[in-house]
């Protein structure tokens, strides 16, 4: 499986009063590489809504090794790890100029949209295999 990529800007709202990017603003970064990741599969989470599924963040680790400042261009790699019916566990980085900024280590489920646990829907999920 090779790793998905996406630029990412560093915007003033992104920082603290330090002028770093604020530690929360990377689950921002990380999601939207796992949203494009989706999307570049043909996957839209409207569509997936449309069909009683979601997933949902069940765990998130994160390493802060270096700080990133405004008007930084962050390349987000998305690289799926394992994949069950219902799990993916997924490995995402922020780099700027290829050095790690972020690494983090983020299991999603699959979830109905009414809530409870389901299973990805097979051509999800061979999809996502694939990627």
């Amino acid at each position: 499986m090779s790793a998905h990529r996406i630029p990412v800007r560093v915007y003033y709202e992104d920082t603290d009063f330090s002028g770093n990017v604020y530690h929360a603003a990377y689950l921002h970064f990380f999601e939207r590489g796992r949203t494009e990741f989706l999307r570049d599969l043909g996957v839209h989470h409207s569509e997936l809504i449309r069909v009683g599924v979601a997933f949902a963040v069940r765990r998130m680790s994160i390493d802060f090794l270096a700080a990133a400042h405004i008007d930084d261009v962050l390349e987000v790699t998305t690289e799926v790890d394992t994949a069950t019916p219902a799990r993916l566990n997924l490995l995402q980085t922020a780099s700027r100029a290829g050095a790690v900024i972020a690494r983090a280590e983020v299991q999603v489920v699959a979830i109905r949209t009414g809530g409870g646990a389901t299973r990805m829907p097979k051509v999800l999920r061979e999809l996502i295999v694939k990627a």
